[in-house]
């Protein structure tokens, strides 16, 4: 089996070029026109990415996530998400690196059987770094103004949360 999946990726491009050497279309300029337009959608997404990296690190490195988590965490306990999942509710929507360090901290600290580690896992499977998708999206088509975008997928992922604990309290007990 090894052998096998070690191979696929050379027999498909095997495959590829002797497409390309006997068709009678111009398949590399095709390729060639795909790479153009690729690297000219990198080029213009790059700035719009950029300064979505650079307000996300300013973010944390100001302690103004540390502060707002704090602030949170008793609002959120009430309505039945766990505290402790508070700085990883904060930084998803924007940094799905962070987010993913900061799950495996919380599965190492309470275990993966344990409540909060089963919500985590559930709200990290159905959920996306909401600022990282409407920046790529928008930014890849050229809109320039979000409108409501951004609230929308703000209210969607907290109903995602909220549904997500209940699940989780629902199957588990």
């Amino acid at each position: 089996m090894g052998d096998l999946s070690a191979a696929v990726i050379p027999i498909f491009l095997a495959l590829a070029g002797a497409a390309m050497c006997f068709s009678k279309k111009p398949l590399f300029d095709a390729f060639k026109e795909g790479v153009r337009e690729g690297v000219g959608s990198c080029v213009g997404l790059f700035p719009t990415l950029l300064g979505l990296l650079v307000c996300i690190s300013m973010f944390q490195a100001s302690g103004a996530a540390d502060w707002l988590a704090s602030l949170l965490s008793s609002v959120l306990s009430s309505v039945g998400i766990p505290p402790e999942l508070t700085p990883l509710l904060l930084v998803r929507p924007v940094s799905g690196s962070a987010s993913t360090a900061l799950a495996s901290e919380l599965l190492e600290k309470y275990g993966a059987d344990s409540f909060v580690g089963r919500c985590l896992s559930v709200i990290l499977g159905s959920s996306d770094t909401m600022l990282y998708v409407v920046a790529v999206y928008l930014g890849s088509v050229g809109v320039k103004k979000s409108r409501h975008t951004i609230p929308a997928a703000a209210v969607t992922m907290l109903f995602c949360v909220l549904v997500s604990c209940l699940i989780v309290r629902w199957y588990w007990g």
